[in-house]
């Protein structure tokens, strides 16, 4: 009963890889946005999600962003920053099914969609479901406004490297020689 040697190996490459992308988000985690917790972190996940699949994807996304709290002093409370790790979790799937479905068709189509898709979810689609938690804290809604913006900035910044990565690599390596 002995494994596969190739699958085994496959898993193990997919686990370092797994490692490495989530230190990276932990350094990442460090350079901020505007002096606020917006960071770099997701900027691995993203690539992770593409790279090693979804559900890797969403588990560097969640663990970086709690990487960012916790180095921030979690700024707005533990459940608001549980509840934004499981929205990064949720962006990192979408974001990786929509590129996954669109790839075949086009990737240029791919990376607008995808790339629209993520900045959605990270900016308004996770202000207006983290609004009750924040309202309080924020002042109101215009300052949220504001939030949703440097959000949504932040997203595009993390994912637009990446996209543009992701497209030079894949011309040159077949990932699933070793994932």
């Amino acid at each position: 009963m002995c494994m596969n040697t190739t699958a085994a190996r496959k898993t193990l490459i997919s686990f370092i890889l797994a490692a490495f992308f989530i230190a990276m988000s932990y350094v990442l985690a460090n350079i901020s946005f505007f002096g606020t917790s917006i960071a770099l972190d997701s900027l691995p996940a993203f690539l992770a999600a593409l790279i090693l699949g979804v559900r890797y994807g969403a588990a560097v996304g969640a663990l970086g962003h709690m990487f960012t709290a916790l180095l921030h002093g979690f700024p707005y409370t533990l459940p608001v920053h549980l509840l934004t790790a499981l929205m990064m979790a949720v962006c990192m799937l979408a974001f990786g099914f929509v590129y996954g479905k669109l790839a075949s068709r086009s990737v240029t189509l791919a990376c607008i969609v995808s790339g629209a898709v993520a900045v959605l979810i990270n900016g308004p689609v996770a202000v207006l479901v983290l609004s009750p938690l924040l309202l309080p804290m924020m002042g109101g809604w215009p300052a949220l406004l504001a939030f949703m913006g440097i959000l949504s900035v932040a997203a595009a910044v993390n994912v637009a490297p990446v996209l543009a990565v992701y497209g030079i690599l894949d011309k040159h390596i077949d990932f699933s020689r070793y994932i």
